[in-house]
């Protein structure tokens, strides 16, 4: 992976030397001690990030490599640097683009945030454009079954609209992979898609996140910082696990959606945002909200459109059709993989209960350990290798796939002295598919 590019522009070398030595860890670093210079020097070479002060000579110094920065290098983040309490001239950069500001005396520990994560957004909107380079090939929409056809149309249209979108589903049956589906397809392609897992984020941590926060507005803000919904302006916002989220985050969220337009924390004054949210989650909504868990307002607002993900057992005609897309993302080279008729058989009888992302872990497994490019039943681990054998040596009255997934669930589970995280990734399954598949309560 190439380093990332950093150029630097002040016009006093002392200053641009603490940043040399401050930023030099987080990529190659450029300097440019005027406007004039920093101008030519986008509009030649290729850059990363920008990080510019304001209060050169001429005042508007900053906002001209502002402006030849998102000519030359569109994508690059441009942070400028202002002198403190210059909040008017903060404000316009914003206004016309920057992806963030910082107020002199440097702090040290904000200026080095701030880099990582203009340069981690870059890296999204890179991955961001890779991806739709690449849907028709990492798509999870693979397959021919009646009810993933309905999938497939209902993307089609909601993609046409702007409107809020909801997808449940079961764990792994690709909720994530189809709202960059959605997002590639709608009218926002070339905006950014930005991804959050409401589950991995606590409440406190939360609000500043997806609305950002001035500077000072809570202990450990020692800089001004845009939300996620800032930085996903003219793009999708996708909420993962939307269920997840705290009372507090819901109200603001709820504003969001009804207004278009965020708060900052610690910040009075409203800003508009134009983005579109896509939200989703493995929970019953409407339970929650008989709970008193969810906003019922809310929810009326995200379930616009509502999209459900199938589960792999209900659709197993389609598994044939995902092993050979997943084998053909994995393989080592040279020949495509061939996977026996008895070892098909098998993983179309197999309950799934991880489902297309289970799928695609057991094949790619598979392929990493043989190097025949044959995959026979041995290839693949229980219950999904062995479940015809055993089934043909039971008497009496058969137990089902989904009572014969939970046996050996409690079975792994036992084994491994009833650690859940290790039994979870023996089984190749998240520690909530974990839980349900022993009937218990995941706490």
């Amino acid at each position: 992976m190439s380093l990332s590019h950093i150029l630097v522009v002040d016009d006093d070398p002392h200053a641009r030397d603490l940043l040399r030595r401050l930023l030099g860890q987080l990529g190659r670093i450029s300097e440019a001690a005027s406007a004039e210079e920093a101008c030519r020097f986008v509009s030649q070479e290729g850059v990363d990030l920008v990080l510019t002060d304001m209060a050169m000579p001429d005042p508007s110094d900053g906002l001209k490599v502002l402006r030849a920065a998102k000519e030359h290098a569109p994508e690059a983040p441009v942070v400028v640097v202002t002198a403190y309490g210059n909040i008017e001239g903060a404000l316009d950069s914003i206004q016309q683009g920057a992806f963030d500001y910082l107020s002199k005396p440097f702090d040290v520990d904000a200026i080095s945030r701030v880099v990582r994560r203009g340069l981690e957004q870059k890296r999204l909107v890179e991955e961001n454009r890779s991806l739709r380079q690449q849907v028709s090939r990492r798509s999870p929409l693979v397959g021919r079954s009646p009810a993933l056809l309905e999938v497939y149309k209902q993307v089609a249209r909601a993609a046409a609209t702007n409107v809020p979108v909801l997808i449940t589903g079961e764990t792994g049956t690709g909720k994530e992979q189809v709202a960059r589906s959605l997002h590639q397809r709608s009218l926002r392609a070339n905006g950014p898609f930005i991804p959050v897992d409401c589950g991995a984020i606590s409440e406190s941590l939360m609000e500043s996140e997806l609305f950002g926060h001035a500077k000072g507005s809570f202990t450990g803000a020692s800089g001004a910082r845009r939300g996620l919904f800032e930085e996903a302006s003219e793009g999708t916002l996708f909420l993962d696990e939307i269920g997840d989220v705290g009372p507090k985050v819901q109200a603001q969220l709820l504003r969001a959606l009804q207004e278009g337009e965020i708060r900052r924390v610690g910040e009075s004054s409203a800003v508009k945002v134009n983005v579109r949210v896509v939200a989703a989650t493995n929970k019953d909504l409407r339970q929650l909200v008989e709970e008193d868990r969810f906003r019922e307002d809310l929810l009326y607002r995200l379930d616009v459109v509502h999209l459900i993900l199938p589960p792999l057992r209900e659709r197993s005609e389609d598994i044939p059709l995902l092993v050979e897309h997943f084998a053909s993302i994995h393989e080592r080279g040279g020949a495509r993989p061939v996977v026996t008729k008895e070892a098909m058989a098998r993983l179309v009888a197999y309950d799934w209960p991880g489902n297309v992302r289970q799928l695609e872990n057991v094949v790619a497994r598979a392929l990493a350990l043989n190097c025949t490019g044959v995959l026979g039943p041995q290839d693949f681990p229980e219950p999904i290798g062995d479940a015809p054998k055993k089934l043909s040596g039971l008497a009496g009255d058969l137990p089902s796939l989904a009572e014969l997934s939970r046996r050996y669930a409690a079975h792994v589970l036992q084994h491994v002295g009833g650690n859940k995280s290790e039994a979870a990734r023996l089984l190749e399954v998240d520690r909530k598919t974990l839980y349900r598949l022993i009937g218990g309560e995941d706490n």
